[in-house]
């Protein structure tokens, strides 16, 4: 059985229409309705299997579901050059946030150093969904142990009206607040931000149980 075949084997109406409200920049015709935990399945077979190359290769796909597949396969590839570059090559086709947000290569966490400048290139990109990307590698790799003062300045330069881009830069600083409070906290108080930015984040933030109550009633004053 191909690709195609096992995707449309498990894929669920219900769901499908689900997934299409989540994503209605993406043609309904491209949705098949496959749930999460399957694909993942199918990925593990496809990365195990000599079907992983000529699929990688096989660009744009056509279903929205090989995209997601696309993304869970590269996360698994362990040599980070070879990985880096793979998700350099998507990242063109990605045109929607799922696809953008659903898988972290593990390479990168063993390999900031050298992700760093991929990172800001991708963030410095024209096209939306890699510079969410790009963010969103800055959020989950860089406000830990790596973090730096710049990487907040690099993730409030980004600027523009698309609504997934600036609630990606919202959701960084949401994190920020709650990670790296001290040093977040004057973007909000000299309101350095987008307007719509900054309220996105303060809501977000107020939501989050990552950030304490005394730090959230403060918060809640810079709405």
């Amino acid at each position: 059985m191909d690709l195609t075949e096992r995707l449309n084997a498990a894929k669920d109406e219900g769901y499908r229409e689900f997934q299409a409200k989540l994503v209605p920049n993406v043609p309904p015709e491209k949705i098949l309705g496959v749930r999460t935990p399957e694909l993942r399945r199918i990925a593990k077979e496809v990365f195990a299997s000599g079907e992983r190359d000529p699929f990688l290769r096989d660009l744009p796909h056509k279903y929205y579901e090989e995209d997601l597949i696309h993304f869970f396969v590269l996360a698994m590839i362990k040599d980070f050059d070879a990985c880096v570059r793979a998700v350099g090559d998507f990242l063109p086709y990605v045109d929607c946030w799922p696809v953008s947000d659903q898988a972290t290569p593990a390479a990168f966490a063993k390999n900031r150093e050298k992700l760093l400048p991929y990172v800001k290139e991708w963030i410095a990109s024209e096209h939306i969904y890699t510079a969410r990307f790009g963010l969103r590698m800055l959020m989950n790799e860089y406000l830990g142990d790596a973090f730096r003062e710049e990487y907040l300045a690099l993730a409030a330069s980004v600027r523009g009206g698309d609504y997934y881009l600036k609630m990606m830069v919202a959701w960084f600083f949401a994190t920020a607040l709650a990670k790296r409070y001290k040093e977040t906290l004057p973007y909000f108080e000299n309101r350095a931000l987008d307007e719509w930015v900054h309220k996105k984040a303060v809501q977000k933030a107020l939501e989050s149980r990552r950030v304490t109550e005394e730090h959230k009633k403060y918060l809640a004053g810079l709405r």
